[in-house]
């Protein structure tokens, strides 16, 4: 009986989607469900049990349907930010052209209106070198969120790129407004100031810097700063500082052990340059100072071969081809310098040390005029270098245009007046060319004053001032002392050679007398004469 009413069950519960049933929203399967419950009904024979089992199973299949109809639709509107990720992947690789592509359809999917995408163009911009492109894109992310410190700095900096350094000032104190004090903001108005010539807020600001947070290139700048100022001594303090927390950076090494190369502290610029080294073999700036250390003292074939490996990694180096230049100088191979010199003038046309070699290798090789062009050339770019005049002078001397010699010649007396070249040459050129000995001789006499002080002067300058002095009749101090020295040692000897004699002359009459029958041949002697 119990089977029997349910296979009737079934058949009514199979043929209930015929009863019309109005549902109140569309459902999918769900009405069908409440239209078979509501024609199921309870036989004469039936146990409550078998009716709530066959009312039961419907609801599971309405949850589950429910659910999987949730999946199938997702999200109604999609998220502005959801390829971020992909976009910071690609440009961290510097995949700048997939993550360009990237960015074009993000934009246009948002309608333009997503901020990293937009900031992320704008770098690759930057880099690129569309400077104002990058800042019309940093504004539009500042337009989007004006709240984000990030887009600030970074117009900041296209704006010191652009030259426009007062606003960028502005816009960084915005940006500190947003977010408060940071050690890149404060780096940023140092440079700002140090282009605005501002040396002490310059100074003040990457201090400031350090303060919050140590970086080399903060060390860096404001070491950089202090060297163009001449406060040699205060860049290698903060040099020092930098190197006792970060004790090995190449750079910071490097740019200390080049300062006490240029003081003449040879020990210590070895050590530095020798540490910097042992971090990094590579490093060409370590290369190229510890060959200039070997060049200057008179090593050229072992500062070449430093130069063949520095040559190596950074072969476009301007200063690697004018060191390698001025060794083959100082092995007299003139040709082989002046087509080194040319080389780094066509990688650097406005430096005025190649300029300044190459005038003074022409002028070795007796080419005075391409000498006066190359000096001249240099003094359009420093203008307050006393040996460029002296050059020049030079050169004119050599011209035959001697009033213009002159008047360059003093333009480099009084932009240094210490210079120990510069004063034999205008020296030489008052005695041969003007046979003006009288102010001659005076130059002469300041440069015995400046000899003094320091005597470890070139071989060459020594002796044309020797030559010099004895054509003028000028006593030189050291020779003078020399002399003296040799007389008074002449007198010593000859004082001494005077007792030795004479104390012989008693040891040899003494020993005659004590000999036997030595006193009657005297006592004959006596009565002979």
């Amino acid at each position: 009986m119990s089977a029997e009413t349910s296979t009737v069950l079934t058949t009514k519960a199979q043929s209930a989607p015929q009863v019309p049933v109005k549902p109140k929203h569309d459902q999918g399967d769900v009405g069908t469900v409440q239209a078979s419950q509501s024609v199921v009904t309870k036989a004469p024979n039936q146990s409550m049990q078998e009716i709530s089992h066959i009312s039961e199973t419907p609801k599971v299949s309405a949850i589950s349907a429910r659910r999987n109809t949730s999946r199938r639709k997702g999200t109604a509107f999609p998220a502005l930010e959801r390829r971020n990720w992909l976009i910071h992947m690609h440009y961290v690789r510097k995949d700048y052209a997939r993550c360009r592509d990237l960015i074009e359809e993000q934009i246009k999917e948002t309608k333009n209106r997503c901020e990293y995408p937009l900031h992320v163009k704008a770098m690759i911009l930057r880099v690129d070198g569309d400077i104002q492109q990058s800042l019309k894109l940093f504004q539009r992310c500042h337009q989007i969120n004006q709240s984000n410190p990030e887009n600030l700095k970074q117009i900041g900096k296209n704006l010191i790129l652009l030259g426009r350094h007062k606003s960028a000032i502005e816009c960084y104190k915005t940006a500190m407004g947003l977010g408060g004090k940071d050690w890149q903001i404060c780096q940023s108005l140092g440079i700002c100031a140090q282009f605005l010539k501002d040396y002490k807020q310059a100074e003040a600001h990457f201090s400031e810097a350090l303060t919050l947070s140590r970086h080399v290139i903060t060390y860096q700048l404001l070491s950089n700063l202090h060297l163009n100022h001449g406060e040699v001594a205060s860049a290698k303090h903060v040099l020092e500082k930098g190197i006792h927390h970060y004790g090995e950076n190449v750079e910071l090494l490097t740019s200390l052990g080049v300062l006490y190369l240029q003081a003449g502290d040879f020990h210590r610029a070895f050590e530095l340059l020798g540490k910097s080294l042992t971090y990094d073999p590579e490093n060409y700036k370590a290369i190229l100072a510890a060959g200039s250390l070997m060049q200057q003292h008179g090593d050229f074939d072992v500062a070449l071969s430093k130069y063949r490996a520095a040559a190596q990694s950074c072969p476009e180096s301007s200063s690697l081809w004018n060191n390698i230049a001025m060794c083959f100088f100082g092995k007299k191979k003139l040709v082989a310098a002046i087509s080194c010199l040319k080389r780094a003038h066509y990688l650097s046309p406005f430096d005025w040390r190649i300029l300044y070699n190459l005038s003074l290798l022409h002028l070795t090789m007796q080419q005075f005029a391409s000498s006066f062009q190359f000096a001249s050339s240099a003094l359009t770019l420093k203008r307050e270098h006393g040996g460029l005049y002296m050059l020049l002078a030079i050169s004119l001397a050599y011209l035959g245009q001697q009033n213009n010699a002159n008047q360059a010649f003093q333009q480099a007396l009084t932009l240094s007046g210490d210079d120990p070249h510069v004063l034999v040459n205008f020296a030489s050129f008052l005695h041969h060319t003007l046979a003006d000995s009288q102010q001659a001789s005076q130059i002469l006499s300041r440069f015995k004053k400046i000899k003094k002080d320091s005597p470890n002067f070139d071989k060459e300058v020594l002796d044309a001032s020797k030559k010099l002095m004895v054509a003028l009749n000028i006593a030189d101090d050291a020779e003078l002392g020399k002399k003296s020295s040799e007389t008074t040692t002449d007198k010593k000897k000859k004082r001494k050679e005077k007792r030795d004699s004479t104390t012989r002359k008693s040891e040899s009459k003494s020993e005659e007398r004590n000999l036997p029958g030595g006193k009657e041949e005297e006592n004959a002697e006596e009565k002979r004469d």
